[in-house]
């Protein structure tokens, strides 16, 4: 895409902002990146500070006419502040709209935001989460994402400054941190794991298919003020990831069944049913409205991403 000034992307240090910023700079675009903290690897960065309803965003939008918003405090699986909710709302909420109302001043004229099926809910039956449905969110991360898409679409409604909302489910790549680090590196070490049993189906995205159809969205007309699910378009049951993940990894999976209901009292008694969750349970999302609106196809399959990934862990283990 090409843009008659600078790209800004908050959190650009991060997992998938750098990815972005990677993507971006290489479709010609010129990019500004906005990190907290300064930091050795990015030397052209600008700091922006603690990100809230105070934060100075003046410097990071000079010249500015997109804004793509990383920046976000996300899921915590062990909380260590006294109120969470509040905590996520300061930076997801009310740093959102502050950045918002900023970018709307200084006449930016797109802003995308990244935001998480979480607003959805947290698994599905028999059918995918699509845009239309009604959003139920069940954490303090999700309902925090979801009053930030709110703000947004009132900012957007008083001041004309076109917002695009993406909802990724679980993003995995290079540099992935969280739960499929943590498989990985049970099924790398060759971990006999007891989901052989599990029929469930979870949908995924590859970080560079998410810096794809960013780049897509932030230049596409037709995306203005709508929300897109999104993902590599392959939902798989969590054995069949296992074996993805050995494949790729070039080891033996190792899985046998055992009773989902045992693996639940275990986890319990252990204190990580979150965490057991989201490898037992169904998540899926419909990605068919960006592929018909946008025109948007995932362009690294499912294995293949795995692949990089794998690729990736194995250098980082030498």
């Amino acid at each position: 895409m090409t843009s008659d000034g600078a790209i800004l992307v908050t959190g650009a240090n991060g997992f998938v902002g750098r990815v972005l910023c990677e993507r971006l700079a290489a479709a010609g675009c010129k990019v500004r990146k906005a990190v907290r903290t300064p930091v050795p690897g990015l030397p052209d960065a600008v700091a922006v500070g603690d990100i809230s309803a105070h934060t100075d965003w003046r410097a990071a939008l000079e010249g500015a006419s997109h804004v793509v918003h990383l920046a976000a405090r996300t899921h915590v699986l062990r909380e260590t502040v006294a109120d969470p909710i509040a905590e996520y709302r300061r930076i997801n909420v009310d740093g959102t709209e502050r950045l918002a109302r900023s970018a709307a001043e200084r006449g930016v004229r797109r802003l995308l935001f990244l935001s998480s099926v979480k607003v959805n809910g947290e698994s599905t039956g028999e059918r995918a989460f699509t845009e239309g449905d009604a959003p139920r969110p069940e954490d303090a991360y999700g309902v925090s994402k979801w009053e930030a898409e709110q703000a947004l679409a009132r900012i957007a409604a008083e001041t004309g400054l076109e917002v695009v909302v993406l909802r990724p489910p679980l993003v995995y790549g290079p540099g992935a941190k969280g739960n499929l680090l943590r498989l990985m590196s049970l099924v790398a070490r060759g971990v006999p794991l007891p989901l052989g049993a599990m029929d469930n189906r979870r949908s995924l995205l590859y970080a560079g298919n998410l810096a794809d159809a960013t780049i897509k969205a932030l230049a596409a007309p037709q995306a203005t003020g709508n929300t897109y699910l999104l993902s590599d378009g392959e939902d798989v049951s969590t054995p069949e990831l296992v074996r993805l993940l050995a494949q790729a990894l070039g080891v033996r999976p190792r899985l046998f069944p055992f009773p989902l209901a045992m693996l639940n009292l275990a986890a319990s008694l252990a204190g990580r049913r979150a965490e057991l969750a989201r490898l037992t349970g169904s998540l899926r999302v419909d990605g068919s409205r960006i592929r018909h609106e946008l025109g948007w196809r995932p362009p690294v399959t499912l294995a293949q991403g795995l692949e990089h990934t794998a690729r990736w862990y194995h250098a980082r283990s030498a």
